[in-house]
C-alpha cells in the first residue's frame, strides 16, 4: 500500500511537461518548448574543464559540503550581499530543490506560498505534513503580497509558526519583488522565518537585484545553486546561506541529508568551486542581454486586448493570461494549445492559481544559447531582426500562440 499522502500526488509539473514534449518529437512533431524553465546556454567552459579534471574525484566529501567549496560560496554571496559570511553558514545540497524538502521536514509550523507560487513548494509542504497556505497577489505588485494581506494571514493565530516563500526574480511571473521592506516589518513583528529562493538572483535584468534578507537577516535562509545562472541544471548543485540565528535548521538539515544523500557528487563540487570563484562577468552579461532582448519581443508581439502579462524583469518567464478563450480549466487550454499548435505551456493551476483563471507560464528559452552568446558581444543591440534570425522557434512559437488566440 501507498500512503494517501503520497498517492494523490502528481509528476512535477515542469518535469512532466518536459518528457511529454520530448516524446511528441520522438513521433516526429515540431514542439515548441515553451513549458520547461531550463537555461538554454552552455555552462561556461572553464568550469566544464575543471569537472574534468576531477572526474577521478571518488571519496564521499563532508555532509555539509567540502570546505573549499563552502568558502567559494561564503565569498560569493559575501560580495552580493555586502556582508560578511563564512563557511559554516553554508550547507551544499543536491540541487537547492532537496535543500527545500530537508527544511520543509525539520520545520514545524505552516507554510506561506504567493500565489502565484514555483511548483514543488505546495507538495513539498504537503509530503511533510505542513499545513499551506495561498496568499493572493496582483499583476500590479508584480504578483508579489502586501504587507497587509500578510499580516492577515499571520495576525489570526500570532502563536503559530509561520515559514514564507520568497523567489525574486520569480517563477513562474518572471517579476522582481519591489515591496522588501514593507513584508520584512511584518516578518519581523511575527517572527516569520523566510526562505528566500535566489536561484534566479543573477539574471534579474535590473542593475542591481534586491533580497529580503537585506531587510530581515537574522530571519532569513538564502537558497541558491547552479542551474540557472551557470546552465548547469542537470548537475544538481544547489546551497542554503543560513544566519546563525537559525543555525538549528541547518544542524537538523545535516542529520537528515546524512541519512538521505549523504554527500553531493565529489566531481561536481570540486568543479563547482571554479563556479564560484572565477570570473564569468561576461558570460552574464551575455544571458542576461538575451534573455531580457527575447522576453521583451514575446511580451511586445504576444501583448493584446485578448492576452495580459508583465514585462520580464528576471530570469526567463512570462505569465500570459488568455482573456478571450472559453475552457473549464487553464490546464485544459494548455492542452487545447499543444494538441491544436504543438506549444507547450504551463498552467496557472500548478502555481497556485484558481484552475478556472485562465493563466500559465511561459519559458521562453527554446533557442540555441550557444549559438546565440557567440554571435553577440556586450555592445550587441539584440533587435528584433536579431532575435527572429537567432531564436527562430520562439518567433514561431508567438506565431502559433497568436494565431490560437486569434481563432478562438
Amino acid at each position: 500500500m501507498i500512503k494517501k499522502k503520497i498517492k494523490n500526488l502528481n509528476l512535477s509539473a515542469t518535469l512532466k511537461i518536459n518528457e511529454i514534449s520530448k516524446n511528441l518529437e520522438n513521433e516526429g512533431k515540431e514542439v515548441i518548448k515553451f513549458g520547461f524553465g531550463q537555461s538554454p546556454f552552455n555552462i561556461p567552459d572553464t568550469i566544464v574543464d575543471e569537472l574534468k579534471k576531477n572526474a577521478f574525484q571518488k571519496s564521499y566529501l563532508p555532509i555539509q559540503g567540502l570546505q573549499q567549496l563552502r568558502e567559494a560560496i561564503a565569498n560569493f554571496e559575501s560580495k552580493k550581499k555586502k556582508k560578511t559570511f563564512n563557511s559554516e553558514q553554508i550547507i551544499i545540497g543536491p540541487g537547492s530543490k532537496e535543500l527545500m524538502f530537508l527544511l520543509h521536514m525539520s520545520f514545524e509550523g505552516e507554510i506561506i506560498l504567493p500565489s502565484p507560487s514555483w511548483v514543488s513548494y505546495k507538495p513539498q509542504s504537503l509530503i511533510a505534513d505542513n499545513k499551506y497556505h495561498w496568499i493572493s497577489t496582483t499583476s500590479d505588485n508584480n504578483w508579489y503580497p502586501t504587507a497587509e494581506i500578510l499580516e492577515e494571514l499571520v495576525s489570526k493565530d500570532k502563536n503559530k509558526n509561520y515559514l514564507l516563500i520568497l523567489n525574486s526574480p520569480n517563477n513562474p511571473s518572471g517579476q522582481v519583488c519591489k515591496n522588501f521592506k514593507e513584508i520584512s516589518e511584518i516578518i519581523e513583528k511575527y517572527k516569520i522565518i523566510v526562505l528566500s529562493d535566489e536561484i534566479y538572483s543573477d539574471l534579474s535584468f535590473e542593475k542591481e537585484n534586491d533580497s529580503i534578507f537585506n531587510y530581515c537577516p537574522s530571519d532569513t535562509i538564502i537558497s541558491s545553486g547552479l542551474s540557472k545562472w551557470c546552465g548547469a541544471g542537470g548537475w544538481r548543485l544547489g546551497y542554503f546561506l543560513i544566519p546563525e540565528e537559525l543555525n538549528h535548521y541547518k544542524n537538523s538539515i545535516k542529520i537528515l541529508a546524512s541519512e538521505t544523500f549523504s554527500s553531493v557528487s565529489a566531481p561536481i563540487q570540486f568543479a563547482a568551486i571554479k563556479a564560484f570563484e572565477g570570473n564569468h562577468s561576461e558570460y552574464l552579461l551575455k544571458s542576461r542581454k538575451i534573455l531580457n532582448a527575447v522576453g521583451n519581443y514575446v511580451y511586445e508581439f504576444l501583448k493584446s486586448n485578448n492576452v495580459s502579462m508583465n514585462k520580464p524583469m528576471g530570469g526567463f518567464y512570462l505569465m500570459p493570461e488568455f482573456l478571450n478563450k472559453n475552457f473549464n480549466s487553464s490546464s485544459e487550454m494548455c492542452s487545447d494549445l499543444l494538441k491544436k499548435k504543438n506549444v507547450a505551456i504551463l498552467p496557472g493551476s500548478d502555481f497556485g492559481f484558481d484552475k478556472e483563471r485562465l493563466i500559465s507560464r511561459l519559458s521562453y528559452t527554446d533557442f540555441d544559447g550557444k549559438n546565440f552568446i557567440s554571435k553577440i558581444n556586450s555592445d550587441t543591440i539584440i533587435d528584433f531582426d536579431t532575435i527572429e534570425l537567432l531564436a527562430p522557434k520562439v518567433v514561431e512559437g508567438v506565431k502559433r500562440i497568436n494565431d490560437w488566440v486569434e481563432n478562438a
